[in-house]
């Protein structure tokens, strides 16, 4: 496998930018602006919460079966590609019904529809870069990966809260800029991006008696997963749900806290303001962190990117206004930033090269596992806000939750080999 220069990692990853964007904007900005357009204010964390955490059980099934899917599929234009032109396609018709929801209803269908296409591409989509990019350069490209996904997450912090009109919360005009953008990204990666046609792949691969032997199984066998050999991998994956349990929880409820506890003027704006100055650093530490991860080992880093975010979810509990609230915010976004590069830096290098795409979607029961489970905190946030009113005891427990998981993560590294 050749090396690949720069400009080739980055329209490998261009699509993240895309996808990136439109769940940063949906899942912290949009969602909990428009639902409160439908809901009753003292049940909205609860239904963010359980609204969301269906959406997230979809793409915690969706994403593997597709990976797994690519990983056999036959096509002229590659096994990764087709899916993922197909999953964008019909990503764009329920955006148009988010845009357009006129009630709970649609709200619903437009978002649980897009937890269906858009995991139809990003199953895919990861295994790309294992498909392309050589073990030496895993680090690296990881990191890019991230920053791309960081990158936009910065832009959707600034835009989304900001064409969002904080009296009637019409999310038409973010809607069309999420399409535009997402059109963009998955073009350049699709069309960008060189993939050996499968069908030369499949005649390469297999002989006549592995034929016959695909006939008789060929439906089960992109989805088989033999646990015993590739045990590191679902420690890994364990360690990154428990990491990001305590991450998703702040990411959903950051916009009710800041307009309860904080009572901030234009929550949504200033969640995006919040969200980007987090950003800042982690950006910063993704692009350092590919170095060091290359440079020192993925589980090292690992380590010291779960301290340094425990510490700083930690410090956020004693925030009294935006200023203390990004400060800490920042110490968090830098342990973020090592974290994600050098966990999926191990990922992709624990995962079977054939398999990439199904090992890779699996790390989906983590990433939408964890955001699903973190959703359920939801309930508790209304109950334990309306049991002591004024404490605002639910949102307090949500630092601390976060803060114990994150560090608790940690002790699942030793697991990894």
């Amino acid at each position: 496998m050749k090396k690949q220069n720069v400009a080739q990692l980055l329209v490998l990853n261009a699509y993240w930018v895309g996808l990136s964007f439109m769940w940063n904007s949906i899942h912290p900005i949009l969602l909990p602006a428009v639902l409160l357009n439908y809901v009753p204010d003292a049940k909205k964390n609860t239904y963010l919460g359980l609204l969301t955490f269906v959406g997230l059980i979809i793409a915690m099934v969706v994403q593997p079966v597709t990976g797994a899917l690519s990983d056999k599929w036959r096509s002229r234009f590659g096994r990764r590609r087709p899916l993922i032109v197909l999953g964008t396609l019909f990503d764009f018709v329920f955006l148009s019904i988010l845009a357009g929801a006129g009630g709970l209803t649609w709200l619903f269908i437009g978002y649980i529809g897009l937890q269906f296409s858009s995991n139809i591409a990003h199953g895919p989509l990861q295994g790309l870069l294992p498909d392309r990019v050589p073990q030496s350069q895993l680090g690296v490209a990881s990191s890019l990966k991230t920053f791309m996904d960081m990158l936009s997450l910065i832009l959707a912090s600034l835009l989304a809260g900001r064409l969002l009109d904080p009296v009637t919360r019409d999310p038409a005009l973010i809607m069309l800029v999420v399409m535009g953008l997402l059109a963009v990204a998955a073009s350049i990666t699709v069309f960008g991006v060189r993939e050996e046609p499968s069908l030369i792949r499949a005649e390469r691969s297999v002989s006549g008696d592995d034929e016959e032997e695909r006939g008789q199984g060929g439906l089960i066998d992109p989805f088989r997963i033999n646990f015993r050999e590739h045990s590191s991998y679902w420690w890994l994956i364990a360690e990154r749900m428990l990491f990001l349990i305590g991450i998703y929880g702040l990411q959903v409820f950051a916009q009710y806290y800041l307009q309860d506890v904080l009572r901030v003027p234009d929550p949504p704006r200033q969640t995006g303001d919040l969200l980007a100055a987090l950003t800042l650093t982690l950006v910063l530490l993704v692009l350092i962190g590919g170095w060091l991860t290359d440079k020192y080992g993925a589980r090292r880093i690992l380590a010291i990117g779960t301290f340094i975010a425990s510490g700083g979810m930690f410090l956020m509990l004693f925030a009294t206004d935006m200023r203390g609230l990004i400060v800490f915010g920042s110490v968090l976004g830098a342990g973020i930033g090592l974290f994600l590069t050098s966990n999926w830096a191990l990922a992709n290098s624990l995962a079977p090269r054939e398999e990439a795409g199904k090992y890779l979607g699996l790390t989906n029961l983590a990433t939408a596992g964890s955001a699903a489970l973190s959703r359920l905190e939801g309930p508790a946030l209304d109950w334990l806000n309306a049991a002591w009113p004024g404490a605002w005891l639910g949102y307090k427990g949500l630092f601390i939750f976060g803060a114990v998981c994150i560090f608790l993560s940690i002790f699942l590294l030793r697991k990894i080999d």
